[in-house]
This record gives C-alpha cells, structure tokens and sequence, in this order.
C-alpha cells in the first residue's frame, strides 16, 4: 500500500507512528561499555506476569502495546520457543531492562525487544545492553541481525541503534487502538501522544 503525499487522518482513538526497520550483515566492532553495576541474566521460561511488569516498566511511555494484548497462551507461545531467548539487565537488585532475541528464522536473528527502564537512560545501562545483545547474536551461525523501532520510541533510539552500527533498509506507517482508551496502559502514560477520543 502506498500512502499518499501530504497529511493523513488518523482516527479518534488511534495512534499512528513511523517505523524504521533496521539492519547489520556482521558484527560491529562494540562500542566501550560505560561503568555501571549492571548484570545481564537469560531468564529460561520466564513467568508471563514477570515479563509482562518488566516490558510494561520499560516499554509504556513508548507505548509498547503488542504483548500486553495477547493472551497467556499467544504470550507463552513466544517467550517459550526454544529459538527465542529472554533476558533481564538487573540494577541494584531489581530486573531494570529487557532484551529479546529470536532466532527462529533460519540465517537470522530479530532483536525483538531492547530498552531499560526510565531511570537508566542516558546512565550508560543502554550500550551495556546492546554489546551484550550483539555478542550474544552474533555467537550464533547468522549473516543478519535486525530490529524496527518507531516515531514513538525515545527520541534518541534511531540515532543509538545507527551509532552501533544498524543501517534503515524500510520503513512503514503504523496505526493501532491507543491502549491508554481500553486500559491496556494508564492514561498518563506517553504524554508527547495526545490522547484523541
């Protein structure tokens, strides 16, 4: 579909955001770590209710919906599969950032979810993450690592994710229900995204 020139509607009670897809064929040289007292953990199986608070905590004011719309059993399908690994950065004794990766596609590896909580952006917590990722996708027999992040995400994400190396090969116009009118995030969430009922 291609979307006219010029200004588009969205709907009451939408959103709508400009996603880039990004790409790297090999692995980068890692950027320095900062110092901080993170550690990095695969959490095997994690609990739904557990994934769920940790990706509501780093993902609301993003308005990251996609997992907290799918039921246990959509949920479980996915952060169970044997080709998908879950892991937790911990700060101070509390799960503080999320990072998903899944090699279910044969060659390749999508890093599905990527952020910490809001009290460590900008610490340094978010290269730390990222090397780590990177590492541990590129351990693995793949010739491709991508992601997608949107108009949405922190304003500073593009221009991170192009630092370490991720080249644009796409991009999208997105549209879904905004999950603060349904009470899937809080109404006082994202509040750089008007609510429009």
């Amino acid at each position: 579909m291609t979307l006219p020139d010029g200004y588009s509607d969205v709907s009451p009670g939408k959103i709508a955001a400009v996603v880039t897809h990004l790409e790297m064929r090999e692995c980068p040289a890692l950027l320095p770590d900062a110092d901080g007292p993170w550690t990095l953990r695969r959490v095997q199986r994690p609990d739904l209710d557990w994934f769920r608070d940790l990706y509501r905590r780093v993902g609301e004011e993003c308005l990251w919906l996609s997992r907290l719309r799918m039921s246990e059993t959509e949920l479980a399908a996915i952060i169970h599969a044997p080709l998908v690994e879950v892991y937790a950065l911990a700060h101070d004794g509390r799960d503080e950032g999320l990072l998903e990766l899944d090699f279910r596609e044969p060659n390749q590896c999508e890093l599905v979810f990527f952020g910490v909580t809001a009290n460590l952006i900008g610490s340094g917590a978010g290269r730390f993450l990222m090397n780590r990722a990177l590492e541990r996708a590129w351990s693995q027999a793949i010739s491709r690592l991508w992601l997608h992040t949107c108009t949405l995400d922190h304003p500073n994400a593009l221009a991170f994710y192009q630092r370490t190396g991720f080249r644009p090969f796409r991009r999208q116009v997105a549209i879904a229900d905004d999950p603060r009118l349904d009470g899937t995030l809080p109404r006082h969430v994202a509040r750089h995204v008007p609510i429009m009922e």
